[in-house]
């Protein structure tokens, strides 16, 4: 998988836990947790792997201003 392909699909995970986030602040309701359990060990992957996608989608900005300065 080259980079952009792995930026769309980390960038994919990141945009599902805003709107879970947005649920969880706006009507108090947990997808994941409806979906996988109350932390059960799938959904604690989930949360991880959202959590390191993230993380992830930082290094973003510094290409951006590299893109932009070229």
């Amino acid at each position: 998988m080259n980079s952009k392909g792995l930026d769309y699909t980390l960038l994919t995970l990141v945009i599902i836990g805003a709107i879970n986030w947005g649920l969880i602040g706006f009507f108090r309701f947990d997808l994941v947790a409806f979906l996988f359990g109350d932390m059960s060990w799938l959904s604690r992957i989930i949360y991880a792997v959202v959590g390191i996608s993230g993380l992830y989608i930082i290094s973003t900005y510094g290409r951006i201003r590299s893109v932009d300065q070229a």
